[in-house]
């Protein structure tokens, strides 16, 4: 297959959660510029009419499906309308989540379980729908969770997301080794250090910008469009015989000592 055509998307529909913004939009970006039709979510209806006019202004196909994917029923209700009407996810990529940077003595086991329950609990909900709905129609599909390299690393103070993604991470592993057979690739790409709304007061510290120049091998933050290729790849013909896979997108970080 030549190398062009193996990255088009063209045909094929993609749910993005958490699509209204930051990284999630400019996967969405990515996705649409290789030809995919895709499917913006998030809780906030407004947001997301924003986020697709910006793609259409583009001339990019997006639709939005604004539900709570902590919400089993809105979900499950979501899905079944927007398979009805659109037909199957081919490519889903759960980037859901939210962050809390603090430490033991403050996180209680109520605010551990709200965080595996939106990174972990969600992305098997809406995996698990997509899949069976694949394997029904004889489909192949790809899956592809948004993690961090807080999957593997870990820093103090900052207890709940690190549990939180590694979690994701053998999520990631255990539905590529199921769904493998059906020929359903599941891959994780694992962020590092970008410069999204949800990190502005931390992009625009000089501390961070240090540490930053140190720990990594670029020596920089990340632009939220350096994510959109991972996806696209992941999601593409090119990476056809690649699963169960955690993909760090740091800047070299998870590479430097």
């Amino acid at each position: 297959m030549p190398l062009p055509s193996a990255f088009d998307l063209t045909g094929r529909t993609a749910l993005l959660t958490g699509s209204a913004r930051g990284l999630g939009l400019e996967m969405a970006r990515g996705l649409a510029q290789a030809g995919a039709r895709v499917v913006l979510n998030g809780r906030d209806p407004g947001r997301l009419d924003q986020a697709a006019r910006l793609l259409a202004a583009d001339g990019l196909a997006v639709a939005s499906c604004p539900f709570d994917v902590t919400d089993a029923g809105a979900t499950s209700a979501a899905l079944e309308s927007l398979v009805e009407a659109s037909g199957p996810v081919d490519i889903l990529i759960s980037n859901v989540g939210h962050r809390d940077r603090r430490g033991l003595d403050a996180v209680t086991t109520a605010d551990l379980a709200r965080m595996v329950d939106t990174h972990v609990i969600a992305a098997y909900r809406i995996s698990q729908y997509v899949a069976q709905d694949l394997i029904r129609r004889g489909r192949p599909g790809r899956i592809i969770n948004v993690s961090s390299v807080l999957g593997q690393l870990a820093r103090s103070e900052d207890v709940a997301y690190p549990v939180a993604k590694a979690g994701l991470d053998g999520l990631t592993r255990s539905l590529a080794a199921e769904l493998g057979p059906h020929d359903i690739t599941v891959n994780a790409i694992a962020p590092g250090s970008f410069a999204t709304e949800t990190n502005a007061a931390l992009a625009s510290d000089p501390v961070w910008q240090d540490r930053l120049r140190l720990r990594t091998a670029l020596g920089r933050w990340g632009r939220p469009e350096e994510i959109a290729g991972a996806a696209v790849f992941l999601a593409s013909d090119s990476a056809s015989y690649i699963t169960g896979q955690i993909i760090a997108v740091d800047g070299g970080l998870t590479a430097t000592f």
